[in-house]
């Protein structure tokens, strides 16, 4: 059975320079057979958050929670495209993931962070681990972290240069750690229904 996998992306910037990483994680993904969908933050358009998907009375959700919440729920896996500000995370991503809770619960997550400079997003991935850990997911030991994006994928996703070549010798173990998750989740939640 095919794998599922939501790649969520979260920056709203003019010249977003992380929306090739994404790009990358969906190509290679669908490469590998996984049914991959990329869901960007700045194209769901999400309001600031003020009430929680949960929190809507039955059929009464906007549009674009309403279906973002079918998709993650039908969704076996996920991999978290972060950039870091300011030591953190991108508030664009936070928001949209906010919105949700429960739909999260039992699957794996994945972290895959970017800077345009050395240290490669991953304090950003630090704190992501913290919180899709206690939004329910199980995150996979198994990061990417590209410094310098610019240089490592050109505009259309494809890996160029020495970062380029890291991120191609990284990407294997990455996706085949979540795929262990993905598989092992899919058969204990066959097997039996979550506590909660």
């Amino acid at each position: 059975m095919t794998d599922r996998i939501l790649v969520f992306y979260g920056s709203y910037r003019r010249d977003r320079m992380g929306i090739r990483l994404a790009d990358y994680c969906v190509q290679k993904l669908a490469e590998r057979g996984a049914e991959v969908e990329l869901i960007d933050a700045q194209a769901v358009g999400l309001p600031m958050l003020d009430r929680m998907y949960k929190e809507y009375p039955k059929g009464e959700a906007p549009e674009a929670l309403e279906s973002l919440a079918g998709k993650i729920r039908a969704a076996d896996a996920f991999v978290f495209v972060t950039g870091e500000y300011n030591w953190s995370v991108q508030p664009g991503l936070k928001n949209l993931t906010d919105h949700f809770l429960e739909e999260w619960f039992w699957r794996p997550a994945a972290i895959a962070s970017y800077s345009a400079g050395r240290f490669a997003g991953v304090r950003a991935a630090l704190a992501w681990r913290d919180i899709l850990g206690e939004m329910g997911m199980a995150v996979v030991s198994s990061t990417i972290a590209v410094g310098q994006i610019g240089n490592t994928l050109d505009e259309q996703a494809q890996p160029q240069g020495e970062g380029g070549k890291a991120l191609e010798r990284q990407f294997p173990r990455f996706a085949d750690d979540l795929a262990w998750w993905t598989a092992a989740a899919k058969e204990q939640r066959e097997k039996s229904k979550p506590p909660f």
